[in-house]
């Protein structure tokens, strides 16, 4: 688990003794040492230690999330992407280390990469959803049916279990968010139904997961694209009050996304300027163990507001 001192941010890890701290960046030392060691072994007892080092990863990743400094962030995050690349060579079928690196390639595109150069979110967004279906690949029927139509897909997404919904949702999370960024090419956007299959999946079997996020990506999906083309507005805003509700307003990228999309699409300049100014007022701490999330959405807070007079 991670904590706090006056070194900074440490993860705690657990001995024959008892626990102990170490810095993050002492943890992430190690374990490449460890990975090193790990990849010049040999079958089994390979695979057993590249285990052991993703597991310790996870301790990585809460670390990560919540870590309130963009820029140690950014930094700490580049490193760890590449160790669970490196992992994932050494044991390519690993659910949870394929699932780490999907969400971290999403959380990087979209913290570190999306409002700076979409053209290069966009191959970041694309790794993450292909991590993802890598998972989802091993469900007998799925890898065939997502490169069919969109009816295979549904068929095979109805015969994935509870257990799947994490695979689902960041493949569906990233592979949205390259599509909205990739809005000008229409071979692109015909590929939107797919993820509203993967996403409506997500949506019926844990509408919880990830604070809302099935309903955060139907909000932001029918808030971005006007009523006269088939948008409803009325829905998106129905959905961003069920993902709000699901943190208790504490998931601060749901203001975020509301004001974005849905307050812009329907021309609400109160709302929009409400909304962003209860996600600048928010302390860092309201979600511990998502202060990353939350220090990402003041910072894209403070610039959409920079912009209310152009878009009102």
């Amino acid at each position: 688990m991670a904590r706090r001192s006056r070194a900074g941010l440490c993860v705690v890890v657990r001995n024959k003794i008892g626990y102990i701290l170490l810095p993050f960046r002492t943890t992430m030392r190690i374990l490449s040492a460890l990975l090193v060691a790990s990849l010049s072994m040999q079958g089994c007892v390979q695979t057993i230690a590249i285990r052991t080092v993703g597991g310790i990863m996870e301790y990585g990743f809460e670390a990560f999330n919540e870590e309130s400094d963009l820029d140690l962030a950014r930094e700490g995050l580049s490193g760890n992407l590449k160790l669970l690349e490196a992992l994932i060579k050494g044991d390519p079928d690993n659910e949870q280390i394929l699932l780490f690196a999907a969400q971290g390639y999403s959380a990087y595109a979209l913290a570190f990469a999306e409002d700076d150069s979409v053209e290069r979110a966009r191959p970041i967004y694309l790794r993450a959803r292909d991590y993802a279906f890598r998972i989802l690949d091993q469900r007998s029927g799925f890898k065939n049916a997502r490169k069919g139509s969109l009816e295979e897909l549904r068929t095979a997404v109805s015969a994935l279990s509870k257990d799947d919904v994490p695979a689902v949702f960041w493949a569906a999370f990233s592979w949205g968010s390259y599509i909205n960024i990739t809005r000008e090419d229409a071979i692109v956007m015909a590929d939107l139904s797919k993820v509203d299959a993967l996403m409506d999946f997500v949506l019926v079997n844990d509408p919880s997961y990830y604070y809302g996020g099935a309903d955060l990506y139907f909000g932001s999906i029918q808030g971005t694209i006007p009523a006269v083309l088939g948008g409803r507005p009325e829905r998106s805003k129905e959905h961003f009050e069920k993902s709000l509700s699901f943190s208790g307003r504490k998931f601060l990228m749901a203001q975020v996304m509301y004001a974005k999309t849905y307050c812009v699409q329907v021309q609400d300049r109160d709302l929009y300027k409400k909304l962003l100014d209860e996600v600048g007022d928010a302390s860092i701490d309201i979600l511990p163990e998502v202060r990353l999330p939350n220090a990402v959405a003041k910072h894209k807070a403070r610039r959409l507001l920079s912009q209310i007079d152009e878009l009102f």
